[in-house]
């Protein structure tokens, strides 16, 4: 699990192809690799990543067919800026929300205003995926921890403060341009107990039991 908000950010180094999957290496200069170990999970632009090798200021990942179909990693060049943040322990501040670097899919930049020294980014997502984005709840962008300000007919829109976008990829941001999206996963979790979709296995809590506790 992650926060969503960024430790550092880094550039893909190396990309190796394998029959369909991709071996990927990021290097940066300023994330703390020191307690960083093979195995360790590592947010990548949003995608969390298992560290496969490392290296004084590296590391290299694999993405399956299931990640590059559902990430924009298959398009990613070399010299690519990513942001990265390494997993949240039990004694880290969670300045963010609980972000899991499971991707749900991509949303479209459709336009920025300018508002002071912030930026204000509007963003079109799939209808699929526009159904759990809510006022004043949290999306992740690229990785990145942010608050919804605004719900129109087809897009969304963020505000990016300036230590946000100079922390992170989202300075660079341009109309047309494709972004990681991962919604609210409390969102995802509260849909399937309130349409009661079978699960294999029964967990005990019920529309009536909620609505006994008083959350409905």
């Amino acid at each position: 699990m992650f926060t969503g908000i960024i430790e550092a950010t880094g550039v893909i180094s190396q990309l190796n192809a394998h029959a369909g999957d991709l071996t990927v290496r990021i290097q940066s200069a300023t994330l703390d690799f020191s307690d960083v170990k093979p195995g360790d999970s590592i947010a990548s632009n949003g995608v969390c990543l298992t560290v496969t090798a490392l290296g004084p200021d590296w590391f290299s990942a694999d993405l399956s067919t299931e990640s590059l179909a559902l990430t924009l990693f298959s398009s990613y060049k070399t010299g690519h800026r990513i942001n990265l943040e390494k997993a949240l322990l039990p004694t880290t501040r969670l300045g963010g929300h609980l972000v899991s670097g499971h991707v749900d899919g991509v949303a479209v930049v459709s336009r920025l205003e300018k508002s002071g020294r912030a930026w204000q980014i509007y963003l079109k997502t799939p209808p699929a995926l526009a159904k759990y984005i809510a006022h004043k709840g949290s999306v992740t962008i690229d990785g990145v921890s942010l608050t919804v300000n605004e719900l129109l007919a087809d897009e969304f829109r963020l505000t990016i403060v300036p230590h946000t976008a100079l922390q992170t990829t989202l300075q660079q941001l341009a109309p047309g341009q494709q972004v990681h999206l991962e919604v609210d996963v409390l969102a995802r979790y509260l849909e399937r107990l309130l349409t009661g979709q079978t699960a294999t296995a029964k967990s005990g809590v019920s529309l009536e039991l909620l609505q006994q506790r008083g959350f409905l």
